[in-house]
């Protein structure tokens, strides 16, 4: 009997650490593995389209004149710490201001991460870390602000278009990025843009738009009815640039899964990555093809602008097309580009690099092929026709404001000169002549 009781104690004593750490046993990998595999998802897009402000930097950097590229390197790493600034400071909490009438929020506070060495019971379980979502959206704020500084390049002053970059970043992105992403009103008319055909590409070719207008061309671009080529510095520099935005697309795009938890949502990123690649090689190629009909000889820079165009049309949806679908939707962003640079310009209307043909109307057809998938053709012309006209009309405003205030071009001296020197009183290739 005595033997029987001490065995149950020992037992009951043994069984004492199991009932412990049933208690404090850690969170299953089911619980938290969506939560971090999202979280990581964020930060992997993150950096690849962080690399994407250095393939706008090389791409400017060979489509500008010698004379103008460290003025363009310059506005470059200048626009994506203002960006990052300005987005912290009030930006993602216009844009994501949770409960909100759908229009605006008045929702100016600073961004907050998460405190130092957060446990798994503290987490939002259900989505992903603030630090990586922040990080994340960020980054599309910026390529917002890269393609302005593109298509008005060679002829503006430095500080007006930074203090542009600073409204831009800060508020009039974030406040119509939150009509779609942060559920506002367009969300909830059934408005349909994955990554950002309209809501990124279209508002930063709306902006450079407005800009060229009130800009005027460079010096000597339209003489007597003529469009007057000025071939830019470096076309190994201008592709170099383009293969960096490819690549970094597949973070822009992939990553705007916004999830990563399930057998689905990765099998999903990846067929991201693949429609995003095609669209891309289909645009490339059929600039390819058309230039070499049109003018007897392929054009390089078409070239680039076509994968690009292909890369900006399949943003709004590259998860809902096949192969082929995703082919098609790239092939016409690169018949967009061919017809529309030299349209621009028997409009005088002058973009150095093509950004305007590339991010606004390719961004436009993007999204409207949206409702191939979805049926929903009003809401999606209801969303262009809203993003063109808020960013266009702000833009022209605030264009038109600097100017009178403090000017927005430079000197005809100082364009013909160079802006490196005149600007910032350097040269990017200090040891070639000026071209």
């Amino acid at each position: 009997m005595k033997l029987t009781k001490y065995l149950s104690v020992g037992a009951a004593l043994t069984l004492l650490p199991t009932f412990a750490l049933a208690q404090d046993a850690a969170p299953s990998f089911d619980e938290i593995g969506p939560y971090i595999m999202t979280t990581l998802l964020f930060l992997v897009g993150g950096f690849l389209v962080f690399w994407m402000a250095a393939g706008f930097a090389m791409l400017e950097a060979g489509l500008v004149r010698s004379k103008n590229v460290a003025m363009q390197l310059t506005k470059n790493i200048a626009l994506f710490s203002i960006a990052a600034i300005m987005y912290w400071l009030v930006g993602f909490n216009l844009m994501y201001p949770g409960d909100f009438n759908g229009y605006f929020a008045l929702n100016f506070v600073p961004t907050v991460l998460e405190p130092v060495g957060l446990s798994a019971s503290d987490a939002a379980l259900d989505y992903a870390s603030v630090a990586s979502d922040f990080f994340f959206q960020l980054m599309f704020v910026a390529a917002t602000a890269s393609i302005v500084s593109g298509a008005l390049a060679e002829r503006i002053k430095l500080w007006p278009f930074l203090i542009f970059v600073v409204i831009l970043t800060g508020l009039m992105y974030p406040i119509s990025g939150s009509w779609q992403w942060g559920g506002g009103w367009l969300s909830e008319l059934g408005f349909s843009d994955f990554a950002g055909s309209t809501i990124v590409h279209s508002v930063g070719g709306w902006a450079a738009l407005a800009g060229a207008l009130i800009l005027g061309p460079r010096l000597g671009k339209y003489k007597d009815g003529k469009t007057v080529p000025m071939p830019g510095s470096n076309l190994a520099l201008a592709t170099l640039g383009t293969f960096i935005l490819w690549l970094g697309w597949f973070g822009f795009n992939g990553g705007s899964q916004l999830a990563a938890g399930t057998v689905g949502d990765i099998t999903d990123v990846g067929r991201i990555f693949a429609n995003t690649n095609m669209a891309a090689s289909a645009g490339a190629v059929t600039a390819l093809i058309l230039t070499q009909i049109l003018y007897k000889k392929v054009d390089l820079t078409m070239v680039l602008n076509g994968a690009l165009a292909g890369l900006v049309s399949i943003t709004a949806e590259p998860l809902a097309p096949s192969l082929f679908g995703a082919l098609m939707t790239g092939a016409v962003g690169g018949v967009i580009v061919v017809f529309t640079v030299p349209l621009l310009d028997k409009l005088k209307i002058d973009d150095v690099v093509g950004a305007i043909p590339v991010h606004l109307f390719a961004g436009i057809w993007g999204t409207l092929a949206v409702a191939f998938y979805t049926g929903n053709w009003g809401a999606q012309i209801t969303g262009i026709i809203a993003y063109g006209v808020f960013t266009f009309v702000i833009s022209l405003v605030v264009w038109t404001i600097l100017k009178g205030v403090m000017g927005i071009r430079v000197t005809e001296e100082a364009e013909i000169n160079g802006l490196d020197m005149a600007e910032l009183g350097m040269e990017a290739y200090p040891d070639f002549s000026k071209g």
